[in-house]
Order: C-alpha cells, then structure tokens, then sequence
C-alpha cells in the first residue's frame, strides 16, 4: 500500500520519506497467499486507473487472507491520507512509534507525515480494506489541497483538516455505515470497468469521508477492552484448537462448537469471522490440517489414515482434499519433502487467534 513511481519516489526521498517497495506484498499476491484487488496510479500493486480518473486518488482496494501470513508491511510513508478498515481478524500497527492492535472493525487515518506498518512483525488472517487520498500536503505545516470531486462543505474540510494536524489519534472503531461504504468501495473495484462504477466509487469515498468527521468526534476506540464475554470465550477456543489436537479432533458439529463456547450459533460464526476470518468449520479443518502435517513430519511410520483419524478427519480422501487446499501439497508430497525424499513444501505456521 506503500508504492510509488520512480519520479514520486524521488520527490519523497528528498522529504525524509522512507518509501516501501511493497516486495513482501507482491509476492504474497503472486504465490496466492492472499486474493488481492486494487486500483492504482503511479507504481502501486493494482489495476491501473487513467489520471484523469477521479485525480488524487492514488491508491484504493481491499485484500483477503484466510491463512497466517509470513509477511508484513515495511516502516514507510504514504503521500497522501492513508484509510484503513479491518473487516475480519486482528493486526499489529504502529504509527509513529506507538503501537496499536487492530481488531476487526478497526479502522485507521494515516497522516503523510506518519511513519507507520502493519503486522508483528507478521499479518495474520483477515480482510483489510485501504484507500491512499492524495491532499497535496507532506507536511503538517503545508496547506490541504482537496480534489475538486471531494464534496465536503468548506467548514467540513477544515474541521477535517484541523483535527488531522492537531491529533494524534489513529485508531477508532468503526460504526456499522463505515463497514457498508468499504463494502461498496471493495465491490466498484472488483467491478472496475462497468458503467458508472467512477461514479459509484466517488460517492462512496465522500460518504467515508462524512463518516471520518463522524469518528473524529467519538474519539478514539482503537485500544478499547474487549466488548462482551462472549468474543472472549469464542477466541479462546479458537485458540485451543489450534494449539491442541486431541481437542481439535473432537467430531465437533457447529452446535456443539457454539454450546462448548456458551453462545448460540449465529453468534459463534459472527465471532469466527471477526476474529479468524473463517466460519467455525472452516477454521476447524485448517487447524487439523495443521496438526496433520505437524504428525506427519513427526511420525513417519503412521499411514495417512492414521493420521487423518488421529487429527479428526473422517476419511484419508477428505484428509487429503482439505490438506492440499490449505498448505497447497498433497499429505504424500508434504511427508516426502519433510524426509528429504520429494521437493520442498511450503511451510505453515500455526498462529494464536
């Protein structure tokens, strides 16, 4: 979310700007670790978008990680105000030194002039929308430059641009309107090139803005305690399934899942997708893939039977679509490479909620 061309890259460096070349990014997108969609102008990952489309607007899209990452942002700057919402899952960020830990619903205003990244040091599972507006102003001291199709009344902008030079506040949980607007923004991009979708993409990012305004008076929320028992007792048994098989391998139906917890259904999968970005099967079937592979490169005597009912798979051909799905290698293929006998097979680590 950080890149820019060779000539913008130039301007920045001149100002003290520590500019990422969103390397880790780029590859993530190419290996398939995260489904990416982005528009961009400059050098930014993305489709690219004309200049004269919707002009200051740098830099906008969303992505969507199911699995831990081994990945995170740089330290950099941006040229413009950087949004960002997390939708599902829970992020490492620091900005100007101070560190934050982004849960879903989290979003974040990124002044020019801020240092900051996302991850500790990693990304972990989640969907993270962004937008970068350039306002001309790389500097706290420089005067705002809005573009002219940002429709805010004039007293709007500078209460806007007031508070954004006068606060140190980056961090506010958001209202469910805002998680609507980054909804539309994500789908005019995964739509671009359909009638009307400037348009549409234009007005959703002024209502972001009147939305911010909103916030700003709210005050911060980004550090706020855990909101109900509930989310607490769904991430701790998240936790121990990933942490321990004989409790992952359990023939858990979703009810049982939920009554374990002390919710009710629809609560267990709200809180699943916040926390782990999955449904509660979901996430059940990524942690037995994990505890499988950590069996089979353990004991290599066990049959991929063994090893797919030791880790609460019901048959060895379940075992094994589930497996390739999450680490991208048949059981077979992991176990070889794990013994020296086959390529190399990508390596997972399993992380706590």
């Amino acid at each position: 979310m950080a890149r820019t061309s060779a000539s913008s890259k130039k301007a920045t460096a001149r100002r003290g700007f520590a500019v990422d070349d969103c390397v880790p990014q780029i590859t993530a997108i190419k290996a398939g670790k995260i489904e990416f969609h982005a528009l961009t102008k400059g050098g930014y990952p993305g489709t690219a978008m004309e200049g004269t489309t919707l002009p200051g607007l740098v830099s906008v899209g969303y992505w969507d990680s199911r699995r831990p990452q081994d990945w995170g942002l740089q330290p950099h700057r941006n040229e413009g105000l950087e949004f960002v919402f997390l939708e599902s899952g829970e992020a490492g960020f620091t900005v100007d030194g101070v560190s934050h830990h982004l849960r879903a619903g989290s979003v974040t205003l990124t002044r020019p002039w801020q240092l900051h990244h996302l991850g500790d040091p990693y990304l972990d599972r989640g969907r993270l929308y962004w937008l970068i507006l350039d306002i001309r102003a790389l500097s706290p001291r420089r005067s705002w430059r809005w573009p002219d199709w940002v429709m805010l009344d004039d007293s709007d902008k500078r209460a806007f641009e007031q508070f954004a030079r006068r606060s140190a506040d980056a961090v506010w949980v958001s209202a469910p309107p805002l998680r609507e607007i980054f909804r539309e923004i994500a789908d005019a991009v995964r739509t671009w090139g359909q009638p009307r979708c400037a348009s549409r993409l234009g007005v959703s990012v002024n209502r972001l803005l009147i939305e911010m305004l909103g916030l700003f008076t709210a005050g911060p929320g980004g550090d706020a305690s855990e909101r109900i028992d509930h989310r607490l007792r769904v991430k701790r048994f998240l936790r121990e399934l990933a942490n321990d098989c004989r409790l992952c391998s359990r023939p858990w139906q979703i009810e049982d899942m939920a009554a374990h917890c002390d919710v009710g259904v629809t609560t267990l999968a709200k809180y699943c997708a916040e926390l782990v970005n999955a449904s509660p099967v979901t996430y059940l079937n990524a942690c037995r893939a994990d505890h499988a592979a950590q069996w089979l490169q353990a004991f290599p005597p066990l049959s991929m039977t063994e090893v797919a009912m030791r880790c609460g798979f019901n048959s060895s051909q379940y075992f094994a679509t589930v497996f390739r799905r999450i680490h991208r290698v048949t059981p077979k293929e992991f176990r070889a490479s794990e013994t020296g006998k086959g390529p190399a097979a990508p390596r997972r680590r399993t992380r706590d909620t």
